[in-house]
This record gives structure tokens, C-alpha cells and sequence, in this order.
């Protein structure tokens, strides 16, 4: 065992330049230098072939349901679409895909599951790839991403599509068609089924939020919204959508091409916001002004191995660092980013602090605001490009946007920019988390250095 220590020092030595001697290589091997405790260092592992890489990812604009752009798109259209440009702008196989997880919300399982894998067939998928769908709420579209690196990572598959659909044109949220008679002896349960417009009441009451607070949160992301569409910062992650519009009185049908977010408001102001009343509760502060908007949407992310990224000459968007999905109090939902960002950012070796650019979804304006509060972030960090409040918030597709928009604003960014978080809150009372590292980082690792004949070799025959 000592031999075998003592040939992976020496072989550590020779592919890691900050590591000057065999003594310190013992150390690195025995125990990981990545800390979140010790100013959050992070440095690569050994196997960082075996990375999980994002090489792609895209989606559609997000347009508001029942009168918006994809008001008469079908969802398994919506998703075929960001499918088949995967496909197309990489040039993978699909053949070579070994799984594609679609977060959905709202459908019945087994039909959003028909649906979706109707919708790989018209990307030009076989019959040989297998499909699912997944349901963490307002995560899903996360969880679909996470999922597949966590199956790539065990060896499971090398290629796969984390994804998100949801037509809230066509599904509406509802509770449970029958309640269990003894909810009400579990008030946590029983919480779960609250409204989520009453669990923003909840964060706002509890934590302190004020109405101006939450309106000029939501002005803000308007801001920030129409300032990256004018400047054309979101055609490098929207695909448009070939589709119709029914007129409701004529029914004339008028063919459209889709590309542009529908649900901004360039000129949304404190003044407007302040004489909207409350939506959920009468003496409340939440309003349809200040809470994410209700949309149809999809997205698509292409995962695999960072060892076959670089064999097909790929270029690397992002990787994946780590994931973490976390428990709260049902009745303050919108507090999980606060609990599952530590987490996730724990996990990954850093620190909160030491994060570059966070994507964290504005369900309410409530929770987004306490959730930066509660974390000390620096608010020119978060959302840059406006959140959901402006965009909307296609509950199954929203984790897949939010890795879109996060890695092609990492990408803009390119060296200053690292480290990237996407967070969003969950109905019934959780939040989740994922880090990303930006894909083109080149480190230590990948660099060659000239050794010193002094140095000791493996074998006679490396002299």
C-alpha cells in the first residue's frame, strides 16, 4: 500500500505544478486541499477527465400563458424543439444519448410522460433512447439536470439531457383532488397545501419584507430584463419556435415565429406597482406586480463525460460542481434558496461569498429579497439579467432556463467570471441548489511543465 502511495505521490507531482515535493503530495492525496472552511480553495482533482460538462444548453422564450406567444403550442412542441437543437448545434448522435429527464409540474405523470417522449421522436431521436420525467415542483427542470450528472457520474451513461416543459396555458396548479382527513393533526402538513401566494405573505410577515422592498425588486428585474433583450444577450440561449396564433374570434390562424420573452415590462415603475392591490391576501403585500408570472416554456441541457467533450471537440459551456435540494418550514417555502445555496456551495469546496454570478428564481418578490438579505449577497451579482418577475416562471422548465441564462452570462464574462449558482424556492416547503464552473476555466491540471532530471521518476524508462 506505501509503494502504491509513493508511485501516486510521484505521479501527482508530475501532472499538479503547486505541488513542489513528494512530502506535500502525501497530503493532497490523503485528504482533498477544496475547503469551504479555509477561504473557500478550490483545486482540481486528478480526475477531472471524468468531469461532468455541460456542452449546450438552450431554450425557448418564456411567454405568458393563455394570451401569449405559446398560447396555442402544444408542450410536446415546445420541447421537441430545444431537443432537436441540441442535437443540431453540436452534432451529436442522439443514438448516443444514454437518458433524457424532463422536469415537468403540472400534467398528470403518465401523460406529460407520453408527451415528452413523443417529443424526442420529433426531434429525431431512436427508439433505442429512453425518456422520464421528474417533479420536484419548481425545481423540476434542476432536478432534471442534476439528475443526469449524477447518472453520468456513477457510470450509468456518458451522454444525457437534463430538461423542462410546461404549458400553464394548458395545466393549471391545483391541490390534491382529496385531502387526507388528518392533515389537520399535522400542521406542517397541512401547510403544504397552502397557496404559495400565502406562503409570500408568510416570508413577508415573518422576516420583514416591505411592500417597497418587494416592488422595487420587481422593477429592477423589468429593468434588467429589457436591458439584456435590447442588447441581444438572450439570442445566445433562446431557440425560436416555429408555431401559430388563433385569433379567439375569428379563428383565423396566423403563423409566428416565437423568439423574444413576452412577459417584460420595460417601463414598470414604483409608482404603478404601488397601486396594485393585494392579490392574496387583503391586507397584504404580494400583487401580480411583484410575483413571478404565470408561462409557457422549455429548455434543454446537454451533459456528458469532460474525457468524450474533448474527444468530439466539443466546447465546454459549464461543469457541473454539485447539487443539493433541502427541507424547510412548508408554510415559508420561499426561504429554501437561503438553506439549499450554503449547502450546495458547501459541497462544491467555496464559500458563499466566493460565487460569481447566482441565478436565483423570483417566485415571489417576498422570498427573493429575504433570500438575499438572509445570505448577504451582493444584489449586482444576482439576477443581472432580470428574474422571473419580468420573465416568468414555466414552473417544470424554469431550472432549465436558469442554467441557460447563468452559463452563457459565465461565458460573456469569461475569466473574471468562475464560479455560478442557480437556486430556486419548491411548494411545500423546500429550496434547491446547483453550482456550476465555468466551462473554458483552464487550470493547473491541464498544463504541462518541464520536469528537472533531478526530480525521481517512475521508471527507468521516463528518464
Amino acid at each position: 500500500m506505501e509503494k502504491a502511495r509513493r508511485r501516486q505521490s510521484v505521479l501527482l507531482q508530475h501532472i499538479d505544478p503547486i505541488i513542489p515535493n513528494a512530502s506535500s503530495c502525501e497530503s493532497f492525496v490523503s485528504s482533498s486541499i477544496c475547503s469551504a472552511e479555509d477561504g473557500g480553495a478550490y483545486e482540481r482533482t486528478v480526475g477531472f477527465g471524468d468531469d461532468v460538462v455541460i456542452v449546450a444548453a438552450y431554450r425557448t422564450a418564456i411567454c405568458k400563458s393563455k394570451c401569449g406567444g405559446f398560447k396555442d403550442t402544444l408542450p410536446d412542441d415546445l420541447l421537441s424543439t430545444v431537443l432537436k437543437t441540441l442535437i443540431e448545434k453540436t452534432g451529436v448522435n442522439p443514438g448516443e444519448v444514454g437518458d433524457i429527464v424532463v422536469g415537468t409540474v403540472l400534467a398528470p405523470g403518465s401523460e406529460r410522460a407520453m408527451e415528452c417522449r413523443m417529443a424526442a421522436f420529433y426531434a429525431g431521436f431512436p427508439d433505442t433512447v429512453p425518456i422520464r420525467t421528474v417533479n420536484r415542483q419548481c425545481s423540476s427542470g434542476l432536478q432534471a439536470v442534476a439528475d443526469v450528472a449524477a447518472y453520468i457520474k456513477a457510470g450509468f451513461y456518458d451522454i444525457g439531457i437534463g430538461a423542462g416543459v410546461e404549458s400553464m396555458t394548458l395545466d393549471n396548479v391545483r391541490g390534491p383532488q382529496k385531502v387526507n382527513s388528518k392533515v389537520n393533526d399535522f400542521p406542517q402538513a397541512r401547510d403544504c397545501l397552502l397557496p404559495m401566494g400565502m406562503t409570500s405573505e408568510n416570508v413577508a410577515h415573518r422576516y420583514g419584507v416591505t411592500r417597497q422592498e418587494q416592488d422595487q425588486a420587481a422593477v429592477e428585474s423589468h429593468r434588467r430584463a429589457a436591458a439584456a433583450t435590447a442588447s441581444g444577450k438572450f439570442r445566445d440561449e433562446i431557440i425560436p419556435v416555429s408555431t401559430k396564433i388563433v385569433d379567439a374570434k375569428t379563428g383565423e390562424v396566423k403563423p409566428v415565429i416565437i423568439a423574444v420573452d413576452d412577459g417584460i415590462r420595460p417601463n414598470a415603475n414604483l409608482a404603478d406597482l404601488a397601486k396594485l392591490k393585494p392579490a392574496f391576501k387583503k391586507d397584504g403585500s404580494s400583487t401580480a406586480g411583484n410575483s413571478s408570472q404565470v408561462s409557457d416554456g422549455a429548455g434543454a441541457v446537454l451533459l456528458m463525460k469532460r474525457s468524450l467533450a474533448v474527444k468530439k471537440g466539443l466546447s465546454i459551456l459549464g461543469v457541473f460542481r454539485s447539487f443539493a435540494a433541502a427541507g424547510v418550514d412548508p408554510a415559508v417555502m420561499g426561504i429554501g434558496p437561503a438553506v439549499a445555496i450554503p449547502a450546495a456551495v458547501k459541497s462544491a469546496g467555496l464559500r458563499v461569498d466566493g460565487v460569481d454570478l447566482y441565478e436565483i428564481n423570483e417566485a415571489f418578490a417576498s422570498q427573493y429579497v429575504y433570500c438575499l438579505k438572509k445570505l448577504n449577497l451582493d444584489p449586482e451579482k444576482v439576477n443581472i439579467n432580470g428574474g422571473a418577475i419580468a420573465l416568468g416562471h414555466p414552473l417544470g422548465a424554469t431550472g432549465a432556463r436558469c442554467v441557460a441564462t447563468l452559463l452563457h452570462e459565465m461565458k460573456r464574462r469569461g475569466k473574471d467570471c468562475r464560479f455560478g449558482v442557480v437556486s430556486m424556492c419548491i411548494g411545500s416547503g423546500m429550496g434547491a441548489a446547483a453550482v456550476f464552473e465555468r466551462g473554458d476555466l483552464v487550470d493547473e491540471l491541464q498544463n504541462a511543465r518541464a520536469t528537472a532530471a533531478t526530480v525521481n521518476l517512475l521508471s527507468q524508462d521516463a528518464r
